[in-house]
């Protein structure tokens, strides 16, 4: 497994348990502590928050681009190809490759990072997969971890590629600074597929596997949809054509994630969208927390008492939910 941000002197071993010297472990970019951390993230997750601290007053470095889009439409292909572009100005690279949860052992199935194997033995790249785990909205519940500790230890950019449904796919739009919308020709009607959530949170759009020809109509169908939507303050999503399995087109698909980047930052979008982000975060992190108290101090025998209650007719949801608030104290 490789990483980003590697020393050339020995890794001593440490007991990484404890959280201080994981967290500087990481920071000195071992990826053996990288891929630990990332592995308590997704399993233990409650356990990862001391590291996480830790680390977050060195994160906010690394620029994060999600690759969304339908299956099949060479997500990953795409991405292999933009490390290679990417790794050529020496900046280091971070994969998050959703894959879909295998129904035998619960993990992922990997075959996104497969693709990508190119690169695997780069000492400038590290690459993780994770199972969706069932979780809706094309990203794993632990991919903001994951980012967050690819950043802290020394990553550059990061990519985070969505499991592919290519339809409800828009919880990558609260974790990236840019997102890349891959989709392919001759698949039907290609705006109908890509379905309007996703349109509307694409900040660049690609038609892969352009050599198979009908490239240049679809390009055309997204386009015209671009045109009646309402956009990021002076950015049109630009329409791009690719093979990327020969590589073509994709330069230019990386010099469009720096020309967004640098829009964003010289109009103060950047800091606005991350802003919305950690927000969002700390929102999510809230409920979570509230929700594990209120079942904490209630039980669950107690909000299926309340629900019964309200399935008789004796009491309204409202006033269950003001009961199970008041019972763990929450106002």
């Amino acid at each position: 497994m490789t990483h980003c941000g590697e020393r050339s002197e020995p890794t001593v071993r440490r007991s990484w348990y404890d959280p201080v010297t994981l967290a500087r472990e990481i920071l000195r970019g071992s990826p053996q502590a990288v891929a630990r951390l990332i592995s308590i993230v997704e399993n233990r997750p409650t356990e990862a928050i001391t590291v996480l601290r830790e680390l977050h007053p060195h994160t906010g470095r690394a620029y994060v681009v999600g690759v969304t889009g339908p299956p099949g439409a060479g997500k990953s292909t795409l991405i292999a190809g933009l490390i290679g572009e990417v790794r050529r100005s020496d900046r280091r690279v971070g994969v998050v490759a959703v894959d879909p949860t295998s129904p035998f052992t619960g993990g992922a199935i990997l075959g996104d990072r497969i693709r990508m194997q190119d690169h695997s033995l780069d000492p400038g790249v590290f690459m993780r997969s994770m199972a969706t785990h069932g979780h809706l909205g094309g990203l794993a519940p632990s991919t903001a971890g994951a980012v967050e500790v690819l950043d802290a230890s020394g990553c550059d950019v990061v990519f985070v590629e969505t499991v592919g449904t290519g339809q409800a796919e828009v919880d990558v739009v609260r974790l990236a600074d840019t997102v890349v919308v891959v989709t392919m020709p001759h698949l039907g009607d290609s705006v109908q597929t890509l379905k309007a959530g996703v349109m509307e949170i694409g900040d660049l759009f690609v038609v892969n596997k352009a050599d198979r020809g009908d490239a240049d109509r679809t390009a055309m169908e997204i386009k015209t949809v671009l045109g009646l939507g309402v956009h990021q303050e002076g950015w049109l999503p630009p329409v791009l054509l690719a093979t990327a399995v020969d590589g073509s087109g994709v330069t230019a698909v990386l010099v469009e994630i720096d020309r967004h980047r640098d829009h964003q930052t010289a109009n103060g979008l950047l800091e606005q969208r991350r802003r919305d982000r950690r927000r969002d975060e700390i929102l999510m992190i809230a409920e979570s927390r509230l929700r594990n108290r209120m079942l904490e101090a209630g039980g669950a025998e107690s909000l299926d008492a309340l629900a019964a209650s309200v399935v008789r007719g004796e009491m309204d949801p409202y006033t269950a939910a003001e009961a199970l608030l008041h019972r763990a104290r929450i106002r």
